[in-house]
């Protein structure tokens, strides 16, 4: 599974967050577990069958793929259902527990019937589905906090009554063509902590009042750090720490479940990005530890 050397996309992010995350903390090594692949009948839930089928035979057609942003191989496809089913793994562990998150995880940018944006299942709206159809929730709300506007999750869950979507992205970035969430909320360009951070607080503490959902999906993209290279927004890793640790206290205040995923991020230095990521785990070190 190797894109091409200085594709945009950082796939060896994956590993090494596992890596990283293992050679920290004991804590974080008696704790990851590995998921099962999402079944067909999981990702037929939130998506077309045909696409489905072309994904999982590696016969995604060249416009797909441009849209995709890769070539989708094999590999490529086992990877998503990965990802996939350790979003729902991870729901399903925070259910229990209180939080859970996927080291990896996160992609908002694929449709029903498409993938877009580097993103082939939305793990978000498969987990939500099959969580949501078996009973074991009622009510999902979903927090997406990547600086991107979580376009596929709107085109897949928007209409859903027992799902909130909630997207708090910069105004002048991808995708062009916005979704419709059930609350989408466009900061400009530049925006720094002290107003992300307050605007955050407010959001958080309105929505989850407002749903009253069983569980939360947290999209905890990186990509308004001030140094990520398709960002926009001017947020320092000490202000993404502070965002971590206000969504999971609201929470963790409310006793709603959260479920975390990666979502987007983009750094050449790839130490520098994994550790970007990792301030959802560090929050949720000092929360629940």
């Amino acid at each position: 599974m190797v894109l091409p050397a200085g594709h945009r996309f950082p796939m060896p992010k994956y590993v090494r967050m596992s890596q990283r995350l293992q050679e920290d903390d004991p804590y974080f090594q008696a704790r990851l577990v590995v998921p099962r692949l999402a079944e067909r009948s999981w990702l037929q839930r939130a998506h077309a069958i045909a696409w489905v089928e072309a994904v999982l035979g590696a016969a995604v057609s060249t416009a797909d793929e441009r849209r995709l942003g890769f070539h989708v191989d094999e590999a490529i496809a086992r990877r998503a259902q990965a990802a996939t089913g350790g979003t729902l793994l991870a729901a399903r562990l925070a259910l229990e527990d209180g939080f859970a998150a996927n080291t990896a995880g996160g992609s908002h940018h694929a449709h029903h019937a498409h993938g877009a944006g580097f993103c082939i299942f939305n793990d978000v709206a498969v987990a939500a589905r099959v969580l949501l159809d078996e009973g074991s929730v009622r009510r999902v709300l979903v927090i997406d906090l990547d600086v991107h506007q979580g376009d596929g999750t709107a085109d897949i869950l928007g209409k859903d009554p027992a799902v909130f979507t909630l997207s708090v992205h910069c105004r002048a970035n991808y995708p062009a063509h916005k979704k419709q969430s059930s609350l989408d909320v466009a900061v400009d360009a530049g925006m720094e902590d002290e107003r992300y951070l307050a605007l955050v607080d407010q959001l958080i503490g309105q929505v989850l009042d407002r749903a009253r959902p069983d569980l939360v999906f947290y999209n905890a993209g990186v990509d308004p750090h001030r140094d990520d290279r398709l960002g926009r927004l001017a947020i320092t890793s000490e202000g993404l720490l502070a965002r971590e640790r206000l969504v999971l206290s609201h929470g963790r205040r409310r006793r709603i479940p959260v479920t975390g995923v990666m979502g987007g991020g983009y750094d050449d230095d790839l130490d520098r990005l994994v550790a970007r990521h990792a301030l959802l785990h560090v929050a949720a070190r000092e929360l629940f530890g």
